[in-house]
Formats: C-alpha cells, structure tokens, sequence
C-alpha cells in the first residue's frame, strides 16, 4: 500500500461501531509504518463545503479509484490504522488530489 491508495479498512464510526469502510492513504506514520487515512463515505449529506472533498464519476480519477458511487472524503474522519488492520487495496486517486487532500488538511491545521 502507498500514499494515494483507496484501501477497505474497518473504521470505528461516532457511534462506537466498527464498520468496514473505504478510505484514503494520506501519508505513512513513522515509526511504525501505520497509515494516514481519511474515511469515505457515500453519504453526501454529511459533506462540509470547504473541508470534505467529493468525488464525481465526471472526475477523472473516478473510474481508477474503485468507488462505486459518488462518495464524500470525509475530513473529519480522519485516522491512523495499523497495516495489519487493512483488509486490502482497492485502487487509487490521482496524484494531483492526494495533494490537494494533503493541502488542505495542512491548511486547516496551521489556521
């Protein structure tokens, strides 16, 4: 697995279930290879105009990323997961948004 890759992962949900989800490689953790990742989700409802991204079948990198609907990167879902939780790879983004995700992650932080 690499940074940009969109990986099935089980995610703990606000409701203190764990559910298994897909979701983004941002960055790889020292010291222990853990992984970065914003969760997805297909619910669009729950998108925030300025912080989540959403992604389109108009999207270039739609097709290549493996989702099947028109999913939310959900900023506020973020989380670090040891490799061996990962149940698999399904595809990835393009490089261009794992920049622009990690831009915008960056931005907010230094606010």
């Amino acid at each position: 697995m690499k940074e940009g890759d969109v990986i099935l992962t089980p995610i703990p949900q606000a409701n203190g279930m764990v559910k298994n989800r897909p979701a983004i490689v941002l960055r790889e953790m020292p010291p222990f290879n853990d992984l970065l990742v914003y969760g997805v989700s297909s619910h669009v409802k729950h998108y925030v105009k300025g912080f989540d991204e959403l992604i389109s079948a108009s999207d270039k990198d739609f097709e290549r990323s493996g989702l099947l609907t028109d999913p939310v990167i959900r900023f506020g879902f973020l989380a670090v997961l040891s490799r061996k939780d990962i149940i698999g790879s399904i595809e990835s983004i393009s490089e261009k948004r794992h920049r622009r995700l990690l831009k915008t992650l960056s931005n907010y932080l230094i606010q």
